[in-house]
């Protein structure tokens, strides 16, 4: 019983850290009706960030959350105001072929040995492991700190999105920006903020990652970020609180897999777990069907 405790835990580790990424998939798709393939890219620069930051300035904890969110909210709003949204009216193709390309321009402009470089790199935890036992269950501090500032964030952004101006604006664009902007709202300031909002919880997650699992390269974020997009697909693309629930079933599929099966089927169980998700409710466990008007 405790060994399978002690997975439970483990699994809500990588499963919150899923959350804080699958957020902006979910928020993005949400607003925009566009799937940002680069948001995993993001997330590998929020690690990066937070790398350089305790690395070469030895920044405390809080100042390298700062650092990785305001960094990623400043990448994420110039990719959406350079690359996405000249295609707003296009195709949806057109946006999806550009949220890849753009992906692909993040992995392999930040491998050049001038930017980031193409070698793993040891990310320095920024304080002391300090484990406890608690009736067999080892809990650490860095377990401790990945679930305090993921609740953090989840309240806050609960608190932005349903009691603020900014917040309201965000819910009737995704409802119909079209109305929305005729009814006075700065639709395109709304889009920005939701891609630095779900990007500044990619940059916290980057940190959260480097910090649990110490090793970051140019092309970490590619498995975390399918994973959380699957997340969201699962709890119902476009839902907030579905998103943080299919992460958590990630996180606690793959755990489990690779406690009792085997961890070469860690990756693939998720996307099973998805498939049949999808065969019994194809919107998702928390999503809704949206109805076409004709």
């Amino acid at each position: 019983m405790e060994y399978f405790l002690q997975q439970v835990i483990n699994g809500l580790q990588i499963g919150f850290v899923y959350a804080l990424i699958a957020l902006g998939y979910t928020m993005v798709y949400g607003i925009v009706r566009l799937i940002n393939f680069a948001h995993g890219d993001v997330f590998m620069i929020g690690a990066f960030i937070g790398l350089y930051a305790v690395e070469r300035y030895q920044w405390p904890l809080t100042a390298v959350f700062v650092s990785a969110v305001v960094g990623c909210t400043i990448l994420a709003v110039l990719i959406e105001q350079l690359a996405y949204r000249p295609l707003r009216h296009a195709p949806k193709i057109a946006s999806l072929i550009t949220a890849i390309g753009v992906s692909l321009f993040l992995e392999y402009f930040t491998s050049l040995r001038q930017v980031f470089g193409p070698n793993f790199y040891s990310f320095p935890r920024p304080f002391a492991v300090v484990s406890w036992n608690w009736h067999g269950i080892l809990v650490t501090n860095i377990q401790a700190v990945i679930f305090f500032v993921t609740v953090f964030c989840l309240l806050l952004l609960q608190f932005i999105v349903f009691r603020t101006k900014m917040g309201r604006a965000m819910r009737a664009v995704s409802f119909d920006y079209v109305t929305a902007g005729l009814m006075g709202v700065n639709v395109n300031m709304v889009i920005s903020f939701t891609f630095g909002l779900g990007a500044a919880l990619a940059g916290v997650g980057g940190v959260l990652y480097g910090i649990a699992y110490p090793q970051v390269n140019t092309f970490m974020g590619f498995m975390p970020g399918l994973k959380a997009f699957t997340a969201a697909v699962l709890g119902g693309i476009g839902n907030i609180p579905g998103a943080v629930l299919g992460a958590l079933i990630m996180g606690q599929s793959e755990t489990m897999v690779s406690a009792y099966v085997s961890s070469a089927y860690r990756d693939g169980i998720a996307f099973v777990i998805l498939i049949l998700v999808l065969l019994w409710k194809p919107t998702g466990i928390l999503g809704t069907p949206r109805t076409e008007k004709v």
